[in-house]
């Protein structure tokens, strides 16, 4: 892939997980070669590496779309999530050290101390974030790209998806995965990483009208157009008259 490949591939990215660009949306390769000023050759291989991280899909006849996961999706990402973390866990039970038990108690005190005075936006990023953490912790490359890819992916979930979940029983998992573990009772853990994933997808209402749509070049203009240094806001949700969902997809499963 040219470097030129590359940077659109991450445009496109970010747009994605930024919710701009929202599942099902097409990605022509006319439109999109227009907007970036590049080749259709050029725009083909960006789509392919979106393909290739679960972003898009590209189907014969009809071209590319952003991809547009089913509550199956959702299943089998978690699944995948949970079959990383697990691993990580059985290496971390074996590995880590105090400073590393360490980290990821404060890190839970940081989400316990956002739950307590209502920040659920704050509560939410934390939650995603401590998954990282924890398979950061292991220390393996591999783990961690595969972790990524899969993070990405379910973005696109929340872009179909509200929830209503508990953010202190959540909260509750990733303090007793840390103990367990700390304590050996390697087992125990992995069930409660799967339990812990499950109730998350249990807890997705699919739903397309969550973020706003809007055509390829609406959604990539303030890429196109941001200064170095500068981050674009990501796509407002439209207000729903029933406000008591709590949006918590997280990255991977938190949850």
């Amino acid at each position: 892939m040219s470097s030129r490949s590359q940077a659109i591939a991450d445009t496109l990215t970010r747009a994605i997980l930024d919710h701009r660009l929202v599942p099902g949306c097409k990605l022509g390769e006319r439109e999109l070669s227009e907007i970036f000023d590049v080749s259709r050759i050029v725009i083909r291989q960006s789509l392919i590496r979106l393909a290739d991280d679960g972003l898009a899909q590209i189907e014969r006849n009809r071209g590319a779309f952003v991809a547009h996961p089913s509550m199956q999706d959702a299943m089998e990402i978690y699944d995948a999530l949970t079959l990383v973390e697990q691993g990580v866990a059985a290496q971390l039970s074996d590995r880590l050290g105090p400073a590393g038990w360490a980290e990821l108690r404060q890190h839970v005190e940081r989400q316990r101390q956002a739950v307590a005075v209502g920040n659920d936006a704050l509560a939410d990023v934390l939650g995603q974030e401590f998954h990282t953490v924890f398979v950061r912790l292991s220390r393996n490359k591999v783990m961690q790209e595969i972790h990524a890819q899969l993070v990405r992916r379910t973005t696109l979930l929340r872009s179909l998806i509200t929830a209503d979940f508990d953010y202190c029983n959540l909260l509750d998992d990733h303090a007793r995965v840390i103990e367990l573990l700390e304590k050996g009772r390697l087992k125990q853990a992995m069930e409660l990483i799967d339990a812990h994933h499950r109730s998350v997808v249990r807890g997705y209402i699919m739903d397309r009208q969550v973020f706003p749509e809007l055509t390829p070049r609406e959604a990539l203009e303030p890429y196109l157009n941001t200064k170095a240094g500068e981050q674009p806001k990501p796509a407002p949700r439209k207000e729903k008259k029933e406000s008591k969902t709590r949006a918590h997809a997280h990255v991977h499963a938190d949850e």
